[in-house]
């Protein structure tokens, strides 16, 4: 693995990227005889976060949010944000070139069908769009007698005369004392699974599912252990992995063994060309339209069913959920020595954000066994807590200013699992209205810790416990509650997860999933308590009818009690609440000393009047 980089707080973009760029682009376009070109965010790996190399949007447009999409004309332009990234895009693109627009409300082909003119051709590399979305555009298209044009080159790219070189890190073994299972007796059960559903092949594009499938990491991308690649299955378990040679040293062909075959990425669409006859699974929210397109003028018959590996993976083995608690103490150890310097050298008012993240990142540092940062931390001073998923930079950095609540939001990457944490604490005397808050967010914290719930619940069946206290007051969150969390792999894992929005996929043993309800007061300050918890084993409870799933937590690092206001919680919270510290303490205590560890000791005593 490559050394980690350390967070930059400079942001990329601004509105000299669209300036320089566009007429750059307008001419490739003139090239291909186009009228214009769909640049939506994602890459050709549907990835969360991007190589450099495949940050088209931003060379375009000069937006560097994790979200949005343009579309360039010959003589207009628009860029498309969702609500978080309102303010962000009018700094970073130059609204004399782009019109600004909703992702959500209108989109690629809301814009389309409002203002496509008839006779233009617009051109798509299929490579970047998921067949859902293709299919909208084709629509948007037909009804404003557009034309969409497949390319074979992307016009971006041949524009880009400086474009990044693709990522070429190595692709190394995941050992199997924390994988649990090896890549044979994986692939055995993913092809059965393949073969009982009636398809011969499975085409495997998400690379979480790539290196988990055949137990190996690497850091094409940043803060995942990812390597870019792809790979195909067969029913009998044999594989093809496409990926570029340079990345694989002897060890790692060793490790991959015979079954599985060693082809460079660039013939994975000759290989998908060469299916006829077969019937070949896709996932279609993870796949391209490419991938589909590809087979199906191959002659393969296409099975739109979801990835065969995203499930297995999610519901971790005995060792990978033992992974996650190792990685969890031992991250609890620099999480507890940060929050003892919140408490005490950060409560002098001159410390700021950026400060903040740094102290943090260094003290995960120490630690032998850290791979990377699972994302970069969200350090939220005053009014910038308020907004759930901010980003710190030079221009925005606030003071951790007295009277005011920090929010920090961060995670780490090791060879036995990822965290992913949020605290809230207060610097200086909070108000009552902050404790109040808090002990709402608090009490949604705890109900979602206790719950006992059978077999088939899903995510979306729990997620009012967290948000109960918050709608009784008349409040709420508008993010999702929980994610799911890879065994060192991304932050962010499918397919359950905790939110409103419908989720059918059931909760099983061996999911981890973040447990994160929060307040957040605009431009005043923001409160989320993040720990992320496994599904346990179905129990028999005394006196019960059926078994019960449940929760263990894995986090471990106190909770601020001087944000709690003890009037608001039952006996029973209050018993949840000492007996979570009574955990950090007996498994954090051994990892640190002196004033550390008189703090924890004094963080972690029961609740008074429990």
């Amino acid at each position: 693995m490559t050394q980690m980089i350390s967070q930059t707080f400079d942001v990329k973009g601004g509105p000299h990227y669209g300036r320089e760029n566009v007429p750059k682009l307008r001419a490739a376009l003139d090239e291909l005889g186009l009228d214009g070109f769909l640049i939506p965010h994602e890459d050709e790996y549907d990835n969360e976060y991007l190589p450099d190399c495949n940050e088209r949007l931003l060379w375009v447009t000069g937006f560097s949010g994790s979200a949005g999409a343009a579309l360039v004309m010959k003589d207009r332009a628009a860029v498309f944000v969702d609500g978080r990234y309102t303010l962000q895009v009018k700094d970073q693109v130059d609204g004399s070139i782009f019109e600004y627009c909703d992702l959500v409300e209108q989109g690629l082909y809301g814009w389309i069908e409002d203002h496509g003119r008839k006779g233009e051709k617009i051109g798509y590399d299929a490579r970047l769009h998921s067949p859902a979305a293709l299919n909208l555009l084709r629509t948007a298209a037909q009804r404003a007698g557009v034309t969409l044009v497949s390319v074979k080159t992307n016009p971006v790219d041949a524009a880009w005369t400086d474009r990044p070189e693709p990522p070429k890190t190595p692709v190394i073994p995941h050992p199997i004392e924390f994988a649990g299972e090896d890549h044979a007796s994986k692939r055995s059960r993913i092809g059965i699974a393949i073969r009982r559903g009636g398809a011969d092949a499975a085409v495997i594009t998400a690379p979480p599912s790539i290196a988990w499938l055949f137990n190996v990491r690497g850091s094409d991308v940043s803060r995942s252990p990812l390597p870019l690649s792809a790979a195909m299955i067969d029913a009998d378990g044999t594989a093809t992995f496409f990926v570029d040679p340079d990345k694989i040293s002897d060890e790692t062909r060793s490790h991959l063994g015979n079954e599985i075959a060693l082809r460079p990425e660039s013939e994975f669409g000759d290989a998908l060309a060469a299916c006829q006859g077969k019937t070949v699974r896709v996932d279609p929210t993870t796949a391209s339209a490419w991938v589909l397109e590809t087979l199906e003028t191959g002659g393969a018959s296409v099975q739109q069913l979801e990835d065969p590996v995203m499930r297995p993976k999610a519901a971790k083995n005995a060792a990978e959920v033992e992974g996650s608690r190792q990685a969890h103490i031992r991250d609890g150890g620099a999480i507890v020595k940060f929050l003892h310097w919140l408490d005490t050298e950060a409560q002098s008012g001159q410390v700021d954000e950026i400060q903040a993240a740094q102290k943090l990142e260094s003290l995960r540092k120490q630690l032998p066994e850290l791979r990377d940062l699972s994302f970069d931390t969200i350090s939220g001073a005053q009014g910038n807590g308020a907004f759930a998923h901010y980003r710190v930079s030079e221009e925005t950095n606030l003071k951790l200013a007295k009277g005011s609540l920090y929010l920090v939001d961060s995670g780490g990457q090791y060879p036995d699992g990822t965290t992913d944490i949020t605290r809230t604490v207060p610097i200086g005397e909070p108000t009552d209205e902050m404790r109040t808050q808090f002990t709402r967010v608090l009490k949604g914290h705890i109900a979602l810790s206790m719950v006992r719930y059978p077999k088939g619940t899903t995510g979306t069946q729990l997620d009012i416990l967290a948000r109960y206290s918050l709608w009784q007051a008349g409040f709420d969150y508008d993010h999702g509650t929980g994610h799911g969390v890879g065994s060192f792999l991304g932050v962010h894992e499918g397919p359950q997860r905790i939110s409103k929005a419908p989720n059918a996929v059931a909760l099983e043993p061996g999911m981890i999933v973040s447990n994160e309800p929060g307040f957040y007061k605009a431009d005043g300050y923001g409160i989320r308590i993040e720990n992320l918890q496994v599904v346990t084993a179905a129990e028999e409870i005394p006196g019960g009818e059926r078994p019960m799933l449940g929760f263990e937590t894995l986090t471990v690092a106190p909770i601020h009690k001087g944000l709690i206001d003890t009037a608001l919680l039952t006996a029973e919270e209050i018993s949840w609440l000492d007996s979570y510290h009574a955990l950090v303490r007996e498994r954090v205590l051994p990892l640190v000393d002196g004033d550390v560890a008189d703090w924890l000791v004094a963080a972690t005593e029961p609740l008074a009047g429990a």
